[in-house]
């Protein structure tokens, strides 16, 4: 369930039968040359590397100013080209506003980061999650800092619980909707998905039928009630902004899910990643993570162009990128990039060295 891979918890299921995609990967073209850098959060530091036309064999470069921090997650600001946010175990917040070259320190130290996520209507405004599970928000791009009341207080909240410290819980995912400024989704890491319409003034408790185990949330901007939710419960969807849940699963050879995302232009193209258990989605060299690809509602096939069969690497984080079938995906061999929406793959920056863990990718529109 956690990224450390020490869940305990061994969730199974899903088809035995899978559809299986297989195209040929195809090269970098100039779609973003010139307007995104690509940043990955390993267990010990962040990793950068700007986008190159024709080039696959770049190494990503690492960051300065988080030695000995140990990032946990990443968001780059759709507002302010160049600028994406880091959180730390114990060391706050940090900032880079140069596509994640340098970082700066920009409060909540002491805190544990769990989650972070920017506004995507209000400019300089982020939020993060922490455990013990709080909702913190900036609005003066991490000046000052604000704590939300009452999510805490939530019914359902006795029954939050994260197997490997059951002592405690987190916010896992913070998912803004893409229109309304504060409407917020916030992923309790486990026992509930709730909502606040209003920037954590007001909460909403989970509903019925919904995502117990959310790890992450992804949101089109076309369709901004419309979440997919990838669960260590399986894969979860709602089209009315989570009242109401539906669990397409036709074909989707594994149940404990770690990422999903979107086609930047098409909603109904969408790429998860999962493993068999909790064990083995997180940690280089006992994982066994695969990719699945979804389109218009269809039946889930997995994803082998890029792919080791068997499956052998990490459960890939996902992201979207900028262009129509731009995905984007790292595992332990390096960052990956699909230009037809998921139907093929090819690695195209290496990482200088092999990482165990992978806590955040982020793709930043370049400043300048």
């Amino acid at each position: 369930m956690n990224a450390n891979g020490e869940n305990t918890e061994d969730t199974e299921g899903g088809t035995t039968e899978e559809s299986v995609v297989r195209a040929p990967a195809r090269k970098l073209t100039d779609m973003v040359e010139g307007k995104a850098r690509i940043v990955l959060a390993t267990q010990s530091e962040v990793l950068s590397s700007e986008i190159r036309t024709g080039v696959e064999n770049v190494e990503a470069m690492r960051a300065t100013g988080l030695d000995g921090r140990h990032p946990t997650c990443l968001a780059a600001d759709p507002l302010t080209p160049g600028r994406v946010w880091c959180g730390t175990a114990r060391d706050g917040v940090f900032r880079s506003d140069d596509g994640g070259r340098s970082w700066v320190p920009s409060g909540l130290g002491g805190e544990e980061i769990t989650s972070v996520s920017t506004d995507p209507v209000k400019e300089d405004v982020v939020r993060v999650g922490t455990e013990p599970s709080a909702l913190w928000s900036s609005f003066d791009a991490g000046e000052t800092w604000e704590s939300a009341r009452g999510l805490d207080a939530l019914p359902s909240s006795s029954e939050w619980a994260f197997p490997p410290k059951p002592h405690t819980h987190h916010v896992r995912w913070i998912a803004c909707h893409p229109r309304k400024h504060g409407h917020l989704w916030v992923a309790i890491e486990a026992g509930a998905l709730v909502t606040t319409p209003d920037g954590g003034k007001r909460w909403l408790d989970r509903t019925p039928g919904g995502p117990f185990d959310t790890h992450e949330i992804a949101v089109h901007p076309a369709r901004p009630e419309s979440l997919r939710v990838a669960a260590g419960d399986g894969y979860h969807e709602s089209d009315d902004g989570g009242a109401s849940w539906s669990t397409p699963r036709e074909g989707l050879g594994v149940r404990y899910l770690r990422s999903v995302a979107i086609d930047p232009v098409d909603p109904d193209v969408i790429v998860v990643s999962g493993a068999s258990k909790a064990r083995s989605t997180y940690v280089a060299g006992r994982s066994d993570g695969r990719v699945y690809r979804r389109e218009a509602r269809g039946r889930w096939e997995r994803v082998l162009s890029g792919w080791p069969d068997p499956p052998e690497t990490i459960a890939p984080l996902l992201i979207g990128g900028l262009e129509r079938g731009e995905l984007w995906a790292a595992d332990e061999r390096g960052i990956h990039r699909s230009e037809d929406g998921g139907r093929g793959w090819s690695l195209v920056i290496r990482l200088p060295h092999r990482p165990s863990h992978l806590r955040g990718l982020a793709l930043i529109r370049a400043s300048g």
